[in-house]
């Protein structure tokens, strides 16, 4: 009789899927595993971390090398000359409880910058087409300093023998896959840079085709350089200057960093960030990612109230998701920012009291007409006005579970798609410094996340692990997408625990999200049908491209021991590959 109970509900939660998803869009199932797995946004990547694990390597080992063929094939969205939020997990080993160390790498601004930097002469915000090409918007890089302190720590091969299956890629070739030329091919009336243009585009100014082999003899000398100095050689030296020089020194708009910026920059490391949801306990990065934060804001404030299953009542379940998710938003855009500079009330906003105040505000039968921040201090002492900067989607997530026990949660981002399009060395310049909030002062308070001199800018990347309640770890889960990230990495998260999808489900369900405005519904999905409901609650919907790049990995106990099993975005070009 149970079992017949169970293959009812399973032939019910089937049926629901195919109408959620459409019938020619049904997830396919997880990829299985056993002993390690490898999940990212390009085969190369997956392959060249996977070769690292069966040579013994650990998962942040993995972790270094899917890096930095990243920057060799998915160069429009994350590499060396950018920034990244790592979560590392130390298995348990005689009889010590697994650990969690978050690992940053976010960029820096120049010493020089100042919060009028990204204003045009009328004192207006210039515009991200105007100051996200060229020198102005790169900041520091500082992944490669990261992914050093890390393997510090955490790596069981040598440095130098993670960079050979990205040099032999560089040095052989990569075929150039259809997103990579869409990506061009759409991109090629906005391509300024020199070299940008010269290593992209023919002679004729177009993208080289799908399968074309592309080839970078320069990447491959500085991954050699960087193979023998470790990451030194970007902070200080040739490479360092030439950097400098680059950034102050190009065809399209000067900036302002030097080689003592690039020598001062110091990588960082701390605790994770976490709190509970349901049975489980959530941990991401600290500020400046406001991806912690805010991703557990969501997920408290949704702790607090009855959420249905989106397969059984979708409006309910998304008019309760929005609304958290823009009440967290209004305190995302007033009080986070580098700690350095701003003292986010972080245990307030994650107090579960005041969480329960915030979820109070919540009418299951109507949308908030208007949101605004919460007053998560003791008293009114904020006395800063909320931004809200425009982050670029053009990111990258990968996860690792290694032989050991040990696994990676990474998210790495070059900002917006091909950064600023300044190259040197063969990789790509970030242009994260459009993270910032260009406007610095609104009415008379300054903005925290500002921009200033030797600060980093807010982020939205989320790298994210869960426990359950006996403390194993159980996901691994990011995704790119700018600021909805926090909502793509929340929904997958709420997939998983509450409505029991599995990880390959959960990644490639439908989204929904939303920030302080509408809701977002992704367009061309069942989730089209429910848009009239939501407008009769007072939401204004719109149905946008939602070009997530979820790559998780959920992890199951049981006699025998773990298995593993990896949820690639069907939205990109991702893959699972393990043994």
């Amino acid at each position: 009789m149970p079992q017949a109970r169970s293959l009812r509900l399973h032939a019910f939660f089937c049926v629901a899927l195919a109408a959620l998803f459409g019938a020619a869009a049904q997830p396919a199932a997880p990829t299985r595993a056993e002993r390690q797995l490898v999940v990212s946004a390009n085969p190369y990547a997956s392959e060249a971390g996977l070769r690292i694990l069966r040579a013994g390597g650990s998962a942040v080992d993995a972790a270094i090398a899917v890096q930095l063929v990243l920057t060799l094939v998915e160069p429009q969205s994350s590499g060396i000359g950018g920034g990244a939020f790592m979560l590392a997990y130390a298995a348990p080993e005689n009889g010590t409880a697994g650990a969690i160390t978050a690992y940053e790498g976010r960029e820096t601004a120049p010493a020089a910058a100042t919060p009028d930097m990204f204003l045009g002469a009328n004192g207006r915000p210039d515009s991200f087409a105007n100051v996200g090409a060229g020198g102005l918007a790169v900041g520091v890089p500082g992944a490669l300093r990261m992914l050093e302190l890390a393997h510090r720590d955490h790596g069981r091969l040598p440095w130098a023998d993670l960079f050979t299956p990205a040099i032999e890629l560089a040095e052989n070739g990569f075929e150039v896959s259809p997103r990579l030329f869409g990506l061009l091919n759409g991109f090629k009336r906005f391509a300024r840079g020199e070299d940008f243009r010269r290593y992209f585009y023919d002679a004729s100014g177009e993208p080289h085709p799908v399968g074309f082999r592309l080839k970078n003899s320069e990447y491959a000398a500085t991954l050699r350089a960087l193979a023998a100095g470790g990451a030194e050689p970007m902070h200080t030296g040739e490479l360092a200057a030439a950097i400098a020089e680059k950034v102050r020194n190009n065809n399209v708009r000067p900036g302002r960093m030097t080689p003592q910026d690039l020598k001062s920059y110091e990588a960082h490391v701390s605790a994770p960030l976490c709190s509970p949801y349901r049975a489980w306990r959530v941990c991401g990065p600290q500020l400046p990612s406001s991806g912690g934060v805010t991703t557990q804001q969501v997920l408290g404030i949704l702790a607090m109230r009855e959420l249905p299953d989106v397969r059984v009542n979708p409006v309910q379940a998304i008019h309760l998701f929005a609304e958290a998710n823009r009440l967290a938003f209004a305190d995302r855009n007033l009080y986070l920012g580098d700690p350095k500079f701003v003292a986010a009330p972080v245990g307030g906003l994650l107090d579960s009291g005041y969480l329960r105040a915030r979820a109070s505000l919540i009418d299951p039968e109507k949308a908030m007409a208007t949101v605004e921040a919460g007053d998560p201090l003791p008293a009114a002492a904020w006395d800063y006005a909320p931004g809200a900067a425009a982050e670029r989607p053009s990111t990258s997530h990968f996860s690792i579970v290694d032989r050991y026990g040990d696994a990676v949660a990474m998210t790495t981002s070059v900002q917006g798609a091909f950064g600023s399009q300044l190259m040197v060395g063969g990789f790509i310049l970030n242009n994260q410094l459009t993270d910032f909030d260009y406007v610095p002062v609104v009415g008379g308070k300054p903005v925290a996340n500002r921009v200033e001199g030797g600060k980093r800018p807010l982020s939205s990347m989320s790298p994210t692990m869960l426990l359950d309640e006996r403390g194993r770890l159980r996901l691994l889960v990011g995704s790119p997408g700018g600021t909805r990230i926090i909502g793509f990495v929340a929904q997958s998260i709420v997939g998983i625990v509450d409505w029991k999808l599995d990880v390959q489900q959960a990644v490639a369900a439908p989204h929904f999200l939303a920030e302080e405005g509408p809701i977002e519904i992704e367009e061309g999905t069942a989730l089209a049908a429910d848009v009239q409901a939501l407008e009769a609650l007072g939401h204004r919907v719109v149905q946008n491209d939602m070009n997530s790049g979820l790559h998780a990995i959920a992890i199951e106990y049981t006699r025998r021991g773990r298995v593993l099993f990896g949820g690639v975005d069907p939205r990109r070009e991702g893959a699972a590959l393990g043994d």
